[in-house]
């Protein structure tokens, strides 16, 4: 059994979902303390320009967790963030494949930026086609900071292999995985570079710029088997 974790991020880029697909359990960590200027409430699409940041504005309140980080002129920014997909993907092939549907989220009354980070990256799952068992943490009674969490979550999912993005290794103590009987591997993602708009390819964008691209052979992509 393999577990892989991490906060549910903002429409998050092609990376986090290789790790979500390399894993047969991953636990969407929402009950940890908000990180400001991260990637929790923030992704980059691509534009005529270059990269742009898409920012969902929250509540000054820190420390918080990200339950209960709320969400701040919603309607406002929902509209800013669809008019700016919509502009620069709306001649990508498969447009009319995923925007309808994405719009249809973005456009709920959402309060929390975890519910809606969570229903979002749920659908980008399913659009991929990405089979892999989806947790969420505040569902359950982790105990522990840092490592001892992760280790705490691993073993309710009785996981033989915790799956670690690779800069766990900058703050992950090692050996109490060993301790713990858990083997500890990191992710060996290599961005694949594909055609996009509007230039040259950039990498780190939201997969919604897969997605839009390439629809359905998006998952191999992804995981590079093309």
């Amino acid at each position: 059994m393999i577990v892989a974790i991490h906060q549910p991020n903002y429409l998050p880029w092609s990376g986090y979902f290789y790790k979500i697909a390399k894993a047969d359990i991953f636990v969407l960590l929402d009950n940890v303390q908000y990180e400001k200027n991260g990637y929790t409430n923030r992704c980059q699409m691509k534009t005529s320009q270059g990269a742009q940041w898409l920012t969902m504005p929250i509540e000054k309140k820190f420390p918080q967790l990200i339950t209960k980080a709320k969400l701040i002129n919603f309607p406002k920014e929902c509209k800013r963030h669809l008019k700016t997909i919509e502009l620069n993907y709306k001649k990508t092939e498969y447009f009319n494949d995923l925007f309808p549907d994405l719009k249809q989220i973005l456009e709920k009354d959402w309060k929390y930026l975890s519910e809606l980070n969570i229903e979002l990256i749920k659908f980008l799952i399913k659009k991929i086609g990405i089979k892999t068992k989806i947790e969420i943490a505040s569902n359950y009674n982790f105990q522990g900071k840092s490592t001892d969490l992760l280790i705490n979550i691993c073993k309710r999912f009785n996981a033989k292999t915790y799956l670690s993005g690779k800069g766990g290794a900058n703050y992950q103590d090692e050996k109490k995985f060993e301790t713990s009987k858990i083997d500890l591997e990191y992710t060996n993602f290599d961005h694949p570079i594909y055609s996009q708009l509007w230039g040259e390819f950039i990498p780190g964008l939201s997969v919604i710029d897969l997605l839009f691209n390439y629809g359905s052979s998006s998952i191999k992509i992804l995981l590079g088997q093309e």
